[in-house]
Formats: structure tokens, sequence, C-alpha cells
């Protein structure tokens, strides 16, 4: 298993690979949207390949202040193999180099195995927030 940052070409194989083993979408699941966190932050989206196929992803955003992750998926015939395991080797050592000191996770509420394998990863939820979104209008001037 090899593990790597994202290049913008791969944008629809990306894409492709969430359809098939992430759970839930977002606003930014599009071309733009992964083409974009892309080129702001090269080193954010990290995959997972195995013989030349991609098998898992994770994004490891880091702005300063806050070490975020998203998106930690993997093909289900590929589940327990130590994918994820290697997924977040690689983003909490991003982070670390850093300087950051707290990784947070955005985790679907339904999806009791990605909670399953959040806390074996050590990993601990915080039921005293919640998330507040707000959708902008697309296209963004620039784009």
């Amino acid at each position: 298993m090899g593990i790597r940052t994202a290049r913008a070409e791969e944008a629809r194989a990306v894409l492709a690979f969430w359809a098939e083993a992430a759970e839930g979408t977002s606003i930014t699941d599009d071309v733009a949207g992964v083409t974009r966190l892309i080129k702001r932050d090269p080193e954010a989206l990290i995959l997972a390949e195995w013989d030349g196929v991609l098998v898992g992803s994770v994004i490891a955003g880091y702005d300063g202040w806050r070490c975020s992750l998203y998106r930690l998926a993997v093909l289900p015939a590929y589940r327990r193999r130590g994918v994820a395991t290697a997924l977040l080797e690689a983003a909490e050592a991003r982070f670390l180099a850093a300087g950051g000191r707290r990784g947070d996770a955005m985790v679907l509420e339904a999806n009791e195995r990605a909670q399953h394998a959040w806390a074996a990863a050590g990993y601990r939820r915080e039921d005293h927030w919640r998330r507040w979104v707000k959708p902008y209008p697309w296209p963004v001037k620039g784009d």
C-alpha cells in the first residue's frame, strides 16, 4: 500500500471513489471543489493506493489554528487492512509537523461504523458542540 497526496487531475477519480466508499455528500463534491482544495493546499487530500487502485482517502486540512479531518473513507473490500490507520498516521504527521495541537473529525451522526473507527484511533466524541452551516451562492466570483 502506498500513501500520497492527490493531484488536481485526479478530481474525477476521487469523486468516483467517494461515491463508492464514502457516506453522504457535500456541496463541494464536484470537480471544481476538489480541484480548488488541491490547488489551495496540495498536501491536504491524502490518498491510499493498493496495487495501483485508489482504496482510501482523508482530507487533512490545517489553517494554522485547527487540524480538521474529513472524508476518511476506505473501499469496502479493503476495510480492516490498516488503510484508515495509515491515512490517519499520514494526516497526523502532517499536523504535528505544522504545529497542530488537536485533530477534529467530521463524522456523520448515523455512521456508526465510522464512529467506532474514530474511537479506535483515539478520537472522542464531544457532544457539547454542534455544526452550524450556511451554503454560499455558486459560482464563487473568480471561478
